[in-house]
């Protein structure tokens, strides 16, 4: 998975909403530069309904957990907004990474030697 973070934001100022797709690795001292973007994109239209799309993300879990906290409380964390302004954003989650799938392990055959009979002679 890639470090960096990468984000595009995409505005329907019409529908009044706003998409936040993430990608990349995002961690709890990355999650600060997500929380700008969405202030930023916020400023643009204040009450924008936003989506964080973070489906191509791989996200820590304490960083998952402070963006649900955040999306429950509609504020973003006082560091970031002083004023405590409403936000209203929703959060789609990762996709859960597949279970690694292992072939079970298979003996081979032993291969075993049965003895020989010898051989019975009638007698005529």
């Amino acid at each position: 998975m890639n470090e960096k973070l990468r984000v595009l934001v995409s505005v329907d100022l019409d529908g009044a909403k706003a998409q936040v797709k993430t990608q990349g690795h995002v961690t709890i001292q990355s999650i600060q530069g997500l929380y700008s973007v969405m202030k930023r994109a916020d400023a643009l239209v204040p009450g924008l309904a936003l989506e964080l799309d973070m489906t191509l993300a791989e996200v820590e879990p304490q960083a998952m957990e402070e963006l649900r906290g955040c999306a429950r409380s509609h504020h973003l964390p006082l560091q970031v907004d002083p004023l405590q302004r409403d936000y209203r954003f929703s959060i789609l989650a990762p996709k859960l990474p597949a279970p690694k799938l292992t072939a079970p392990k298979i003996a081979a055959p032993k291969l075993v030697t049965l003895p020989v009979a010898a051989p019975v002679l009638a007698a005529a």
